[in-house]
């Protein structure tokens, strides 16, 4: 009897104490006890969740190095290969563009036969000037035929082996083309020197010259065809006292930037030394 009443009075005790908790929520006497309760819990919270943080990156951190450095490598890997990549498209670009020049230079001159080369070497030598191309006997090439660009003129070949040729350039010492000017239909020598600058020798002072004139190939003495653009005249030297005028000529071609020429193979050079009088 006596353990009845005492669960009883816990009983009433217990809805007691409910039923005030549910007055004193109901008239919001327990607002300020609330967020007071909160407050502690998003402080507590906060403290942990920073220390957490800290924890962690304490152990990643590391590891993220690591993995950034080994992305970094790979992707500084992936650039290289692709500038290559652009470099070698480029560089065909532009061995394309001028491969299609020359073609259309040769269907637009058909009176010619043409045989395309590549540059393979070039002169180490400061007085000599010369390219090397990759065609030969093998390929009929033989000495003296001229070399050309779809702008103008580079050489002739000077020597061959059955793979490859060499081609002395315009420019040489020991160049001499027989040239025109165009604007004053007047023939002229062209020499090369040790420095590759290039020079009118032997004209006259009658003959009207001027920085800009065009220069072609005159075709006298058999050595190049006539009519092949061979560059203009850059300056000009004239002394009343002097029985000639001499002009410094500007290559129309720069042979630096040479990758492809064209041989003329159906031209044969004539070597008519022995038919002029000694002097």
């Amino acid at each position: 009897m006596k353990t009845k009443n005492i669960e009883l009075i816990q009983t009433v005790i217990v809805i007691s104490f409910v039923i005030g908790l549910l007055v004193l929520a109901l008239s919001g006497s327990l607002g300020i006890y609330s967020n007071s309760l909160n407050s502690s819990f998003v402080a507590a919270q906060s403290f942990i969740y920073t220390r957490f943080v800290v924890f962690q990156e304490f152990f990643t951190i590391p590891r993220d190095v690591i993995t950034l450095r080994q992305r970094n490598t790979q992707l500084e890997s992936e650039v290289s290969k692709l500038q290559g990549q652009v470099v070698s498209l480029q560089k065909s670009v532009q061995e394309g563009e001028v491969l299609a020049a020359l073609v259309n230079f040769s269907r637009k001159n058909p009176e010619n036969s043409y045989s395309a080369a590549t540059v393979i070497g070039r002169d180490p030598s400061p007085f000599l000037r010369y390219l090397i191309i990759d065609k030969g006997s093998n390929d009929g090439i033989v000495k003296g035929m001229p070399v050309i660009t779809d702008q103008g003129l580079v050489g002739r070949i000077d020597a061959v082996i059955s793979s490859a040729s060499r081609v002395q350039l315009i420019t040489d010492t020991n160049a001499v083309v027989n040239i025109r000017l165009e604007k004053a239909e007047k023939d002229a020598v062209m020499l090369g020197s040790p420095s590759g600058d290039l020079s009118i020798d032997l004209l006259s002072q009658e003959v009207i010259v001027q920085p800009g004139d065009v220069l072609l190939t005159s075709g006298i003495s058999g050595g190049y065809p006539a009519d092949i653009i061979v560059g203009q005249v850059l300056s000009v030297k004239k002394k009343d006292s002097d029985l000639f005028q001499l002009a410094t000529v500007q290559p129309i071609v720069d042979f630096t930037r040479l990758k492809l020429v064209m041989v003329i193979t159906d031209f044969k050079s004539i070597n008519i030394d022995p038919l002029i009088p000694a002097q």
